[in-house]
């Protein structure tokens, strides 16, 4: 089974005043549904199956976007496993008056393909092409082991 597309997807939302807090920038709730969106869209479109998330992880908030400001936020499958797909996800704050685009938030969001009975069904494997993607492997490898191995007391 092959992979339909390694290409990464980008969604575009624009920050308006309900989305800020009192400081006029973005709720870090509202850009973490926008990723886990973006995420869950690029399995999608890798696997051709439908996926639900199952962690987060490595989420770093930068910089804030501010209202009216544009995001633009981009995921890319990174790392396979029999039924689970990470995605590294991406955020920019684009500012619409100059356009300049700068980094405000970046993880690993993992999810699992399911079937219409939400049991967890096979996907195609990610094939390593280079070294930036190998680096992006491993990475999400780690952080897949050590969130097996992790145990809630």
């Amino acid at each position: 089974m092959e992979p339909y597309s390694k290409e990464p997807v980008t969604l575009i939302e624009h920050v308006f005043p309900g989305d800020t807090n009192d400081h006029d920038t973005l709720f870090g709730g509202k850009l973490l549904s926008i990723m886990d969106k973006a995420g869950g869209i690029s399995c999608s479109k890798f696997a051709h199956r439908e996926f639900v998330t199952i962690s987060i992880d490595t989420l770093k908030f930068i910089a804030p976007a501010r209202q009216g400001d544009l995001l633009e936020v981009t995921g890319k499958v990174v790392y396979t496993s029999t039924h689970t797909a990470c995605s590294k996800v991406t955020a920019l704050a684009v500012n619409k008056a100059t356009w300049e685009k700068k980094k405000i938030c970046e993880g690993y969001f993992f999810f699992v393909a399911i079937d219409s009975m939400m049991r967890p069904i096979p996907i195609p494997q990610f094939v390593v092409e280079n070294d930036d993607e190998q680096t992006e492997w491993n990475k999400a490898e780690q952080i897949r082991n050590n969130m097996i191995t992790d145990k809630v007391d």
